[in-house]
């Protein structure tokens, strides 16, 4: 099988993500803030993957970095980056995701209960039919930790509604970020799926509760604020990092590269693509210019991660890796 070059395959993505986004292009539509439009879920997925992407990448960095390989560490934090600060906030931006302090609580209430009461207990318990007691006692104790955290923005809420209420509810402790060790994974079969989906959703509830917490800093509440952000870094530091370390997420530079890229490559030709033309269709035109352009930033991603792959693996120290 012939190789192709790095600069190949990102003109090759590049063409694939350029497309004119012309079909059936219309008016903006209104109505894309409203719970049942298809863009806004497609939108809402979209924060996901960025959200995964951006907690990916920073632990894939902290690997090249902790081998010696700078450049490579460099390269995972920008697009980690560009994933979080540009993308995700564009796409909450776009539809309206964050609203009022008591709002945004009441949503966060329904999504700590469910996994708390749900999710959770479920992968616990397919986690010990699979033999994985490891994942059964993190799934167990995370779903712990859900249930505390609902009852905390539950207190929170109270407090907001109630003005002669002091806001005296608890707002934690932030967790620290950590480094994911590189390794195989230790469960198999669904327990390691469940993991993997436990993972996009802490990534995703990390950098909302960022969001929130902002918002929250703007109208006045600076003690709900650290909330947010307090529970957030639980989300990412902490849950996130433990589930990966048990899904084996971070593993060789090498590797880790070549996931990334193949994940953008798929962005480039395939999520966002078919994302903007849906968006098209429906006469969503802010949307759809965004996905067009979240398609090419992926092709460049992919194209500077091909040739990173495509360079030699040498540490700070002049040593090769394999």
């Amino acid at each position: 099988m012939r190789t192709r070059s790095a600069l190949g395959i990102g003109m090759a993505i590049a063409m694939a993500a350029s497309a004119p986004v012309t079909a059936h292009m219309a008016s903006p539509n209104q109505e894309l803030a409203g719970s049942g439009s298809t863009t806004r879920t497609d939108v809402v997925a979209a924060m996901h993957d960025e959200a995964y992407a951006y907690v990916t990448y920073r632990a894939y960095a902290s690997e090249a970095a902790h081998t010696g390989l700078g450049t490579v560490a460099k390269l995972f934090r920008k697009t980690a980056h560009q994933d979080r600060y540009e993308h995700f906030a564009e796409l909450a931006q776009l539809t309206g995701f964050v609203r009022s302090d008591v709002d945004n609580l009441t949503e966060t209430i329904a999504g700590e209960h469910h996994e708390a009461t749900v999710m959770y207990p479920s992968y616990a318990q397919q986690a010990r039919r699979d033999g994985c007691t490891a994942a059964a006692e993190l799934f167990t104790e995370i779903s712990g930790d859900e249930a505390r955290h609902a009852q905390w923005f539950t207190a929170a809420r109270d407090a907001l509604i109630d003005p002669d209420q002091e806001q005296d509810f608890p707002v934690g402790n932030r967790v620290p970020a950590v480094s994911i060790p590189a390794g195989p994974p230790h469960c198999t079969g669904q327990t390691l799926t469940n993991l993997k989906d436990a993972m996009h959703g802490e990534a995703f509830a990390s950098l909302k509760y960022e969001l929130y917490a902002k918002h929250a800093q703007r109208t006045g509440h600076p003690r709900l604020a650290q909330l947010f952000t307090n529970i957030g870094s639980t989300e990412r530091n902490e849950h996130f990092a433990e589930q990966a370390a048990l899904a084996g997420l971070v593993q060789s530079t090498k590797e880790n590269l070549r996931t990334a890229m193949t994940g953008e490559q798929d962005g480039a030709t395939t999520t966002y693509p078919e994302y903007r033309d849906r968006a098209a269709q429906r006469g969503d035109v802010g949307a759809a210019r965004l996905f067009n352009e979240l398609a090419r930033d992926k092709a460049e991603h992919a194209c500077r991660l091909t040739a990173a792959l495509a360079e030699p693996f040498l540490d700070k120290h002049g040593n090769r890796h394999p």
